[in-house]
């Protein structure tokens, strides 16, 4: 059964996108920690990030970098901070959340309940800057 995010891949669930290549798309989690909570994940379904090929791998950062450039101009952090952690959905992704201090990562905290509104507005800001 293809994972939620090949699901989002292939049009059959909508997401807020603000960056996509042919290998790669960035979108944001709709339960974000903070504004611009950003998943960047590759097309093709791997489970494990350390299992894609090495040149997907390496391509699937250097997307990741600069959508975290991008972020980082939509919603002014002391940095982007990265996490890879790929329990919760069996296909390889990195989060990035724009931080100000370390509790900003910490995912056992209570998630944002976002609008539409504010999800679109979000994915615009960075999409400005991508």
């Amino acid at each position: 059964m293809a994972s939620i995010f090949s699901r989002i891949v292939a049009g059959e669930i909508p997401c807020y996108k603000v960056a996509e290549t042919d290998q790669f798309l960035a979108f944001l989690d709709i339960n974000p920690l903070v504004l611009g909570h950003t998943l960047v994940i590759p097309k093709k379904e791997t489970d494990k990030l350390f299992d894609l090929e090495e040149t997907e791998y390496l391509g699937l950062f250097t997307f990741a970098r600069q959508v975290a450039r991008a972020i980082e101009k939509a919603f002014p952090c002391n940095r982007v901070g990265m996490a890879v952690i790929g329990l919760e959905v069996p296909h390889a992704h990195i989060h990035l959340i724009p931080i100000n201090r370390m509790a900003d990562m910490d995912f056992h905290r209570p998630k944002l309940k976002l609008s539409q509104q504010e999800l679109t507005a979000s994915a615009q800001q960075i999409v400005q800057y991508f």
